[in-house]
């Protein structure tokens, strides 16, 4: 499952993970109990061979042998007989290359409460929340509490139960029988919602889909000329209005002219609202209403593009813009520059609301459907690397 994406999005947040992990490696370093340690940067295989007290002139070079160490070990599979020093030496050899090769971290740490508590702490540090960190932590606790566990069991479980939590709300944009289906794109000021249409635009194009963008942010002539540029670049019809229009009325043509052209999809921008200015947010509310007096099922989906990088301030953004509009779906942006990425974790298991997709950049593929445990190993890191 290591696709390109995941190796952009483990990039893309590092310094998410890398906070995480440094965190975690402060307590666990603290903590932590090693076994059989082995600093294979610094030890050669020559140093292992010693430690178990086989010399290097003892090994049958593989210029001097053609026989595999299985084979060797097939012919003196007896049990009564010794095994050769040639075998014992080479399987040595083999094992010393597959520590080099695995580089598993040989960490142990004591789970208990106060190891607890400093997880929670590393949790909440990363944004993820209190209640959904201590959710997190005590199914953790539920399953190592008094025992000893390797750092890699601690990261995998992690992985585990957050991928557990994303999971049920890992959903594509749905796509429904009825034509054209609309789709309002809200959030705040500069949140990516104007590059987001034109990401979404140009990926249903490419699916076959027949796509028209409606430029509802009447407020920012910017707005209007990236959606502009977006929409020659994918080659797709435009709605737009002059700077400082009503919104809900190039919400209304908008949907008229999709309904005669007998598009696909119609992705309509909105101007940036902040949750707290009620004025801005019921302007938005009267966008929603003038589209479903055009067709009344309408707007299928409500996309609400949250920015990673407000960290705990996603919350109330989210309270506020479902309330007023019945938000039917999220699309988070700018994983990028975000060091707390975890803020994705605690809206899933707060809002239940479908996740679309995740943005880790500015370039067309850096826009892609969402897959928990993709997230879940980029931001805490692969256990199995």
């Amino acid at each position: 499952m290591v696709t390109g994406f995941f190796k952009k999005l483990t990039n893309k947040l590092f310094n998410s993970s890398s906070k995480f992990t440094k965190s975690l490696d402060e307590v666990v370093n603290e903590v932590s109990e090693t076994e059989v340690e082995v600093d294979l940067g610094k030890k050669s295989i020559e140093e292992e061979l010693e430690k178990n007290e086989v010399k290097s002139n003892e090994i049958n070079r593989p210029e001097q042998s053609t026989i595999s160490l299985e084979e060797n070990i097939t012919k003196n599979s007896d049990p009564n007989k010794d095994v050769p020093k040639e075998a014992t030496a080479k399987s040595v050899v083999k094992k010393a290359l597959d520590l080099l090769r695995s580089k598993t971290d040989a960490r142990k740490v004591l789970f208990d409460e106060e190891f607890l508590e400093r997880l929670e702490d590393i949790l909440i540090s990363s944004d993820v929340g209190s209640k959904t960190a201590l959710k997190i932590s005590e199914k953790i606790f539920s399953k190592a509490y008094g025992k000893k566990i390797a750092v890699t069991q601690l990261k995998q479980y992690l992985i585990e139960e957050i991928t557990m939590i994303l999971e049920p709300i890992a959903k594509p944009i749905p796509i429904y029988k009825s034509t054209p289906q609309i789709v309002l794109v809200v959030g705040v000021n500069g949140s990516g919602k104007t590059t987001t249409i034109g990401k979404l635009a140009s990926q249903f194009k490419m699916a076959g889909k027949s796509v028209m963008i409606g430029a509802g942010d009447t407020f920012r002539a910017a707005a209007i000329e990236q959606l502009s540029v977006w929409a020659e670049r994918v080659d797709v019809p435009i709605i737009k209005a002059e700077q400082g229009s009503d919104p809900a009325s190039l919400a209304y043509k908008s949907v008229e002219k999709a309904i005669h052209d007998k598009m696909d999809l119609l992705f309509i921008d909105t101007a940036g609202r902040l949750q707290n200015k009620t004025d801005l947010m019921q302007e938005l509310v009267k966008v929603v209403n003038v589209i479903k007096k055009v067709k009344n099922e309408a707007p299928e989906n409500i996309i609400l593009v949250l920015d990673a990088t407000t960290g705990q301030n996603i919350i109330s953004q989210v309270e506020v813009f479902q309330q007023m509009v019945n938000v039917t779906g999220i699309i988070m942006t700018k994983l990028d520059g975000s060091a707390k990425g975890g803020i994705l974790i605690s809206v899933a298991d707060r809002f239940k609301l479908p996740i679309h997709a995740i943005g880790v950049g500015e370039t067309l593929d850096d826009l892609q459907a969402f897959d928990p445990e993709e997230f879940a190993t980029a931001l805490i890191g692969d256990f199995r690397e």
